[in-house]
This record gives structure tokens, C-alpha cells and sequence, in this order.
């Protein structure tokens, strides 16, 4: 596939899997647009990856919101003139026993994970259609199958699953593809700040629960992704890949 000319934008680009998918496109020479929330977390972004001497934009906003969707879009549009793809990325995370949840943390949860994700697809539909484009929506492995303490956190990745799924057929005439990949743990500030804050998660205690007995990097799933972005996978779509090193298949 020829990557140049392709624009593609990103939620959630400024850390993680979004940052390493936003580096992986860029150096297969794709223009992105990487979105998050802290302009001052944009900026540092945008210098780890290399600043002006990539095509690359740093749009702020809240996927919470409809229209800053809308904007994300519309700004894109007006820097690169057209869009072939998104990726999902943005999402929120906490480990609760549900007789713990409050209404405030349940309400945040889906406000990012389910909403942020429909509203950012909402609002990429006409220009993805004009290029017959894709979309890559970031679950989790906790989408497919329970995890503790996740009830939640796990509604909320199953909902991403079954709207893909959903969207991908409501697409599929106008051949624009939707497909969702479903890390399980991966090496990011998310995870280390999760470890920093229980004692008793360690990554040895989490590589334990994989077949694989290691933790995915960022850029592994940026692979996956890149992948379904691509023409490669051109006959693809409504799909759910486990990206998870065999933990699903326990």
C-alpha cells in the first residue's frame, strides 16, 4: 500500500497506543492528526514525534463532547483537505467493585468510552464515505470477555465491540470499513500509573496471566491497527482482533 497522501486522525494521540500508531503512520509517510485533551501534552507529542519535520497536527478537544468531534474533523479537513481513516483511541480506565461505582465515575466512563467513540465516528462519516476510508475503534480485551473489579470498564469496551460490528454493516455499502482491535495490557503511562498506585500490581504479576508471560508494547498494537488502516486488509471488516498475547483464549 502507498501511504502517501493518506490522512488519518487519532484520538487519544497524544500517549500510548495512539502516540505509537501516529508514529508508526508517519513513518510510512501518512499525514495525521493526533487529538487529546492538554494542549501542553499535545505539544510534547508532537515533539516526540519529531515536530515539524513530520506532516503531523495536534488538534485539542474533548470526544466527550459532539462538537469538538466536529471540530477535530472540520480542522483536519481544512490543514490536509480530506480524510481516510480514524482510530479511536482515547479511552478512560478504573478498576471498581461495582457496589463502589458512584454515579459521577459511571457517568465519566461512558461519556469517553462509549460516547466519545460514537461521536468521533459520527462526525468522520460524510468525509470517510467521500474516500471510502476506515475506522479502527480501540477496545480491550475486557470487551470480549469479564475481568474484576471491570464491570463497568468492561460494559463500556463490550459496547465499543457490538457498536463496531453494528456500524461496519451500516458502512459496508458505501465501502467504508470499521473494525476494532482489543489490547490487553499494554506498556503505557496508563499502565505504569495503574502500577504506581497498587503496590501488589507489579508487571510480573500481570505478564503471569498471559500465555505469551509478557506485556504488549505500544507499537505491537500500532501494528494491528496500521494493518486494518491499510488496503491489506481491504476485505476486512465488523471484526473484533484480540491483540492480547493468547489472554482470551485461556
Amino acid at each position: 500500500m502507498t501511504w502517501e497522501d493518506k490522512v488519518y486522525l487519532i484520538s487519544g494521540g497524544t500517549s500510548g497506543i495512539g502516540l505509537a500508531t501516529a508514529r508508526l503512520l508517519l513513518e510510512r509517510g501518512a499525514s495525521v492528526v493526533i487529538n487529546g485533551r492538554s494542549a501542553q501534552r499535545g505539544g510534547a507529542a508532537l515533539a516526540a514525534l519529531g515536530g515539524p519535520a513530520w506532516p503531523c497536527s495536534f488538534i485539542s478537544g474533548d470526544v466527550s463532547n459532539p462538537k469538538d468531534c466536529a471540530n477535530l474533523v472540520d480542522q483536519t479537513l481544512a490543514i490536509f483537505g480530506h480524510l481516510d481513516g480514524i482510530v479511536t483511541s482515547a479511552g478512560y480506565y478504573a478498576e471498581e467493585l461495582l457496589e463502589n461505582v458512584t454515579p459521577e465515575s459511571l457517568e465519566d466512563m461512558f461519556r469517553v468510552n462509549v460516547y466519545g467513540t460514537i461521536y468521533l465516528c459520527q462526525a468522520a462519516l460524510t468525509a470517510l464515505k467521500r474516500t471510502h476510508g476506515s475506522m479502527v475503534l480501540v477496545s480491550s480485551d475486557a470487551g470480549l470477555q469479564g475481568n474484576i473489579a471491570c464491570s463497568v470498564y468492561g460494559a463500556t469496551k463490550g459496547a465499543v465491540v457490538s457498536f463496531g460490528r453494528s456500524l461496519a454493516l451500516e458502512l459496508a455499502p458505501h465501502n467504508v470499513r470499521v473494525n476494532t482491535v482489543c489490547p490487553g495490557d499494554v506498556k503505557t503511562p496508563l499502565l505504569a500509573k495503574q502500577m504506581a498506585a497498587d503496590p501488589e500490581l507489579t508487571e510480573d504479576s500481570l505478564r503471569a496471566q498471559y500465555p505469551m508471560y509478557r506485556l504488549a508494547e505500544a507499537d505491537e498494537v500500532a501494528r494491528v491497527i496500521a494493518f486494518l488502516l491499510s488496503t491489506d486488509a481491504s476485505y476486512m471488516t465488523g471484526t473484533a482482533i484480540p491483540v492480547d498475547g493468547g489472554l482470551t483464549s485461556w
